[in-house]
């Protein structure tokens, strides 16, 4: 087989796997972790997130299921017009990525 073919063979397979690993849930399936007390509420995350740009604002969240891991994904705009996004660990709070959007 040729090297190139090989390449996008594999290329191809990284990407579906990698796809393959994260999971949107639904809102029936975070509110059962919620009270299950297995993530925080909502509120407690944006919270943290809106506590590193006061008078900010959200604009789109999403909680996904990461290789077992539960992210809170968040889009705002701080109090300057600039957005940002923010993954938080839903379980814990952590901040684990936290970027001016380009």
């Amino acid at each position: 087989m040729k090297p190139s073919i090989l390449l996008l063979a594999f290329a191809v397979f990284i990407g579906t796997v990698t796809i393959a690993q994260a999971r949107d849930l639904g809102p029936d399936e975070a509110l059962r972790l919620r009270d299950a007390g297995t993530i925080k509420s909502f509120e407690q995350l944006n919270e943290l997130a809106l506590a590193q740009h006061p008078g900010g604002r959200i604009e789109e969240t999403e909680l996904e299921d990461e290789y077992g891991r539960y992210i809170y994904q968040i889009e705002l705009r701080d109090a300057q017009g600039v957005q940002w996004d923010l993954e938080l660990d839903a379980s814990t709070g952590a901040i684990l990525k936290h970027h001016q959007d380009d």
